[in-house]
């Protein structure tokens, strides 16, 4: 019942996430963190259980900055994404598995932009742009039709506004804020938020 959305540009990464924290019917929260900084080229947006996400995301995160500080250096987007697709594969043979889908992007020198789909069963790909949830379903023919190889920033969060009003106007579940961060060479940088009301207005981003 969560969403999340991915698109890689020529040279950034641009992920959003659905700040809804629901349990059962029940709305609990309208502004939980699902977008995480793993390191200073990689972002994670991670979606499933709550328990599972948090703990997996902070997994992930600790680990990479265990490497880090072990070696001397940072794991690279597509590093990071063959670290966290393995983890989630072990667990996943294990009694413990993680109930977790994820979009993983990341902008450095070596690897330039990544994104990576991961699914709760382990399952990795590289991919131009991607969502997981409901909303993906609704989403889906919009990257189709406006992703382009040249695509800028503010074309990629043009694309976010339209997915999600095309989500408030046909998904049943309340999904109304959704946060939106960007990386590039230049580290991570989070846009403004979409919701109902900054969909009414023109675009800021």
């Amino acid at each position: 019942m969560e969403t999340l959305l991915g698109i890689r540009g020529p040279d950034f990464v641009m992920l959003a996430a659905d700040c809804t924290h629901a349990h059962s019917i029940m709305v609990l929260k309208d502004d939980e963190e699902k977008i995480s900084e793993v390191s200073d080229t990689v972002l994670m947006a991670t979606m499933g259980e709550p328990g599972d996400r948090v703990q997996f995301t902070e997994y992930i995160s600790k680990n990479i900055l265990l490497y880090k500080m072990r070696n001397g250096y940072e794991l690279g987007p597509k590093a990071a994404a063959h670290f966290t697709r393995r983890n989630l594969a072990d667990y996943l043979r294990s009694r413990t598995p993680y109930n977790v889908n994820i979009l993983l992007g990341g902008c450095d020198e070596v690897d330039g932009p990544q994104l990576h789909y991961i699914d709760y069963l382990a399952n990795s790909l590289p991919v131009k742009y991607a969502a997981h949830g409901y909303g993906g379903m609704f989403v889906a023919s919009i990257f189709d039709r406006y992703h382009h190889d040249r695509i800028t920033k503010k074309e990629a969060y043009e694309i976010f506004r339209k997915g999600v009003a095309e989500i408030h106007r046909r998904l049943i579940l309340n999904l109304p804020n959704f946060k939106v961060a960007v990386i590039d060479k230049e580290g991570i940088k989070y846009l403004d938020d979409i919701t109902p009301e900054s969909l009414k207005k023109p675009t800021a981003a």
